[in-house]
């Protein structure tokens, strides 16, 4: 019996990697048999393209990397997971928690497309990873949404705080705005669960969101 998906969307600073973690504990908790991934698996070496990518190997800005050539470099890090690590306690039943997943191409990367290619790259791409790399589909995605200029102020802090470098997508504030407006749509079309994280311009408290996220994830696995 297959598991299930729970992925953690978002650009960004948006406190992906928090509300994932707090799922996880809220989860084990309550003895749910639970597992996390995140990507990129920065250090393991099917990761190193999109690191590479990332960190301005490939062209400074992110729109030198087309969003379909792009796409594959993270995939590559995503299939090596599934049958290195997390497949088998999947398809056994386990519950998956992701902080990013394919979800996160289809944010980044048709942003950089004009409008009228974006669903063409779509399909493309969900075809690609759940079907040619037989990849599972989430069974819930929450997309968190903090506004461009709330994200760019918790990088930011961020950096400052851990002293790690921005990627290419981070320093690129008019990039990580297109983001946003094409990934708000994608996520009210592809009917993701779309969680505001700020209220007139100041980020709401993690405990808060959690509530919501929760709501959600033990709706999805109680069945209603």
């Amino acid at each position: 019996m297959k598991g299930k998906l729970i992925v953690f969307e978002g650009t960004d600073g948006s406190g992906k990697a928090t509300q994932t973690k707090r799922l996880l504990q809220s989860l084990e908790a309550r003895n749910i048999p639970c597992r996390e991934i995140d990507f990129p698996r920065y250090g393991n070496p099917f990761a190193e393209p999109a690191n590479l990518y990332l960190h301005g190997a490939l062209g400074d800005k992110p729109g030198d990397v087309g969003a379909c050539a792009a796409s594959v470099l993270f995939a590559v890090d995503r299939f090596a997971s599934y049958k290195q690590d997390w497949g088998g306690f999947y398809e056994s039943g386990g519950v998956i928690v992701a902080n990013r997943y394919t979800t996160s191409n289809a944010v980044h990367q048709a942003s950089k497309l004009p409008e009228d290619q974006r669903w063409a790259f779509l399909d493309w791409l969900f075809d690609f990873e759940y079907r040619r790399l037989s990849l599972p589909e989430p069974d819930l995605v929450i997309y968190l949404h903090m506004p461009a200029e709330v994200s760019a102020e918790m990088i930011r802090q961020r950096s400052q705080e851990t002293g790690a470098a921005v990627d290419i997508h981070e320093q690129d504030q008019e990039y990580l705005r297109r983001c946003q407006e094409s990934a708000l749509d994608i996520a009210r079309k592809l009917r993701w669960a779309v969680i505001d994280c700020a209220v007139q311009g100041r980020p709401r408290s993690p405990q808060e969101i959690q509530q919501q996220t929760e709501a959600l994830a033990y709706g999805l696995l109680n069945g209603y």
